[in-house]
């Protein structure tokens, strides 16, 4: 049996403490070594009991969880995962986070904690077990991360052939942990003129929206919601709502978009694997499948199931996925046609729909 994570509880509130580290003691194969009320406690405990993941609360006296988590990162990185209430301005520190290196987020009720955090339990030990296997970026690699890309280059008559290519087109890409910082380095630099593209990312559903609006923002495609029988668009991403699979559909010419509330999948609800065989239906050898970083094998068996369909499919490298259980098991499963580092696939989905239109 392999031995326990370490994990680190630092949050002011005396009642986040002892519910966070209950909740994590109950796992076994993760062990609480220590709590800390504040940053600087925090610290000391971190070169004393060299833990294999934290988590911060964002709410702090002094100094406050983002600047903590920025100091962190750039002297002795470590997985974190942020605690983070559900309000505007938490949902706004729970991407900062995510921008600063956190590997995941985690909601943290403002009443009722206690009682808040003991109904999130699982959700808790899933996304503080992820963390503790996460390979942290360095600061030199956060410095390189892509941030500053440069759109994908390509002449105006492919630009122009891209944008005639059939209705039947479209793109599914599911991501789980490290994936918001993978699908925001992915869609910076990509152009408005592809096919639709599906989104299945799993984050806690009350930051969906706001993670929703980072993507747009910061995108030259129009990134908005997945809504109950939304016909897909050229140029336009659709996020997966929190709590809901989203699945393709075809209706007559169209291929547009379904909710469901039906059981977990994967564990999981959105789950990559209801997107991916959704996709595969649908739209077959016109889909495109990539899946990114993230715990677990939610979308392995979609993707093999796509290529088996004749989708062209992409699986995340090792060495670029914070990380690598579902690429790996997607891989392990014949469900990849390529497997790439994250820093080449914006190219390779210009490159796929270039040769697609010359077809």
């Amino acid at each position: 049996m392999s031995r326990k994570r370490k994990v680190l509880i630092i949050d002011d509130s005396a009642v986040a403490r002892q519910a966070l580290s209950s909740i994590c003691s109950q796992s076994e194969d993760l062990e609480v070594v220590g709590t800390a009320p504040d940053a600087m406690i925090g610290l000391r405990k971190i070169e004393l009991l060299k833990p294999d993941v934290i988590t911060l609360d964002v709410e702090m006296p002094g100094m406050d969880g983002l600047t903590f988590l920025e100091k962190l990162m750039k002297s002795d990185p470590l997985p974190v995962v942020m605690v983070s209430a559900y309000t505007e301005s938490g949902s706004s520190a729970a991407l900062r986070a995510l921008d600063l290196g956190a590997i995941d987020v985690v909601e943290k009720p403002r009443m009722e904690v206690r009682d808040g955090l003991n109904r999130l339990a699982e959700l808790i030990v899933d996304k503080v077990r992820a963390a503790s296997y996460a390979r942290v970026a360095t600061p030199a690699e956060r410095f390189f991360d892509g941030s500053s890309a440069e759109p994908v280059q390509f002449s105006p008559a492919e630009r122009e052939r891209i944008g005639s290519l059939p209705n039947q087109h479209v793109i599914a890409i599911g991501a789980s942990t490290g994936g918001p910082q993978a699908l925001s380095s992915i869609f910076r630099v990509l152009p408005r003129e592809l096919p639709p593209i599906l989104v299945v990312q799993h984050i806690t559903p009350s930051f969906t929206e706001s993670f929703c609006n980072s993507l747009d923002h910061d995108s030259q495609l129009t990134v908005q919601l997945g809504a109950e029988g939304a016909y897909l668009r050229r140029g336009h991403a659709y996020l997966a709502p929190g709590d809901q699979h989203m699945l393709l559909r075809r209706t007559g010419d169209d291929l547009t978009l379904t909710l469901s509330g039906h059981d977990r999948v994967n564990r999981h609800r959105p789950s990559v694997d209801e997107l991916f065989k959704s996709v595969a239906e649908s739209a077959g050898s016109f889909a495109t499948g990539i899946l990114l970083t993230g715990m677990g094998v939610d979308g392995a068996e979609g993707l093999a199931l796509m290529r088996g369909k004749g989708a062209w499919t992409l699986a995340q490298d090792e060495n670029s996925s914070v990380v690598f259980g579902m690429p790996r098991a997607a891989i392990e499963q014949n469900g990849a046609d390529q497997v790439i580092s994250l820093a080449e696939i914006p190219n390779a989905i210009v490159e796929h729909f270039i040769v697609e239109s010359n077809n």
